[in-house]
C-alpha cells in the first residue's frame, strides 16, 4: 500500500507522527462506454451551454445555484477562504465507544507510527482498548475539514470518517407512529426463526455473484477472440488539467495538569482568571517546545 497523508496524531501535549493508507478498495471491474457500431471510447468535453465552445480546464470556475440565481465563485474567492493545511490529527474528546452512531460512519484509514519508536502510538492504541472509548478527531484532508473517529482494530489505529450532523438525515414515517399489537405468540416464534439463522459473522463466506460473473463473460470473450485493438478504438486520453515526543510521560503529565487546570478555571471563573491565562500561555509554550512539527492529482473539477 502507498500512503496518501503524513502528519501527526495529537492529544494534549503527545504527538503521534503518522502515515494514513486507504483502509478500503473497489472491487468491482472498471467498465468504458464505447460506440456500438466501432468500438470507439466515448469522450466527454466541456461544453459551454452559452457559446457552444470547449472550455478547458483552466478556464472553468465554479458556482452555486439556489434555483434562481447563480453565484460564480472564482479561484481568487476560493483561495480567500481560511487554508486548510494542518498537517495534524487532532483528538477533541475520547467517548463511549457504544455511543458513535454506526450510521454517521464513512471511510476508513489505517493509520501507521511514522517514527523509530511506536511507543506513543501504542500507548494511545492500549489505552483506547482499556478504556472502551473511541477518540473523536478533526483533521484536514483534500483542503476540507473532517471528523472522524479514531478506534482500534486488531494492532493498528483505525481513523473512520463521520457524516457531519447536518448529513444524516431524519427517519420520519408516519406508519411506525401506528400502535402494533405484538403477540408472545409471534415475538416466540420471530426469536426461533432468529435462532434458526444464528451463526458468527465471517465475511469471507460472502462472494459478489455479479462481478464474478462479469469477470468471467470477459475472460470468455477474450478467449473466443471477441476482441477489438485498444490502440485502434479508444484513442489518446484527454489531459488531465486538472516527530517522536521528547518525553512521553512529561508531556502525558503536562497535558494532564493542563486539563486540570481548565476544568478548575471554568469552575470558578471569577477567581481565576488571571492564573487561566497564565497557564494556557505556559501550556502553549511547553507544546511548542514539545510537539515536534507535523512535516493527488488534483481532484477533477465537477
Amino acid at each position: 500500500m502507498r500512503s496518501i497523508w503524513k502528519g501527526a496524531l495529537t492529544f494534549g501535549l503527545v504527538n503521534v507522527p503518522v502515515k494514513v493508507y486507504s483502509a478500503t478498495e473497489d472491487h468491482d471491474v472498471s467498465l468504458h462506454q464505447v460506440h456500438n457500431k466501432d468500438g470507439g471510447r466515448i469522450r466527454y468535453q466541456r461544453i459551454c451551454e452559452i457559446d457552444g465552445e470547449v472550455v478547458p480546464y483552466q478556464d472553468i470556475d465554479k458556482a452555486y445555484d439556489d434555483g434562481e440565481q447563480t453565484v460564480v465563485l472564482t479561484k481568487d474567492d476560493l483561495s480567500s477562504l481560511p487554508s486548510e493545511r494542518s498537517r495534524e490529527i487532532e483528538v477533541v474528546e475520547f467517548v463511549p465507544s457504544d455511543q458513535v452512531d454506526l450510521l454517521t460512519l464513512d471511510k476508513a484509514y489505517y493509520l501507521e507510527p511514522d517514527s523509530s519508536s511506536p511507543k506513543a502510538y501504542v500507548l494511545l492504541r492500549k489505552t483506547l482498548e482499556q478504556t472502551d472509548r473511541t477518540a473523536i478527531v478533526r483533521f484536514s484532508l483534500r483542503q476540507k475539514t473532517r471528523l472522524a473517529a479514531l478506534r482500534v482494530r486488531g494492532d493498528v489505529l483505525v481513523l473512520q470518517t463521520l457524516l457531519w450532523a447536518d448529513e444524516v438525515r431524519e427517519a420520519a414515517f408516519p406508519a411506525l407512529d401506528e400502535s402494533v399489537r405484538i403477540s408472545a405468540k409471534e415475538l416466540e416464534m420471530s426469536a426461533s426463526l432468529v435462532d434458526s439463522f444464528s451463526k458468527d459473522f465471517d465475511p469471507e463466506e460472502f462472494t459478489d455473484e455479479y462481478q464474478q460473473e462479469l469477470r468471467t463473460l470477459i475472460d470468455a470473450k477474450l478467449e473466443q477472440g471477441d476482441a477489438l485493438d485498444t490502440d485502434a478504438t479508444f484513442g489518446k486520453a484527454e489531459d488531465d488539467d486538472g516527530g517522536e515526543v521528547i518525553d512521553l510521560m512529561e508531556a502525558l503529565r503536562a497535558s494532564v495538569e493542563r486539563s486540570r487546570a481548565a476544568r478548575a478555571g471554568a469552575a470558578s471563573p471569577s477567581k481565576k482568571t488571571s492564573k487561566t491565562d497564565a497557564d494556557g500561555s505556559t501550556a502553549n509554550d511547553e507544546a511548542a517546545d514539545t510537539t515536534s512539527a507535523a512535516k493527488k492529482k488534483r481532484s477533477k473539477a465537477s
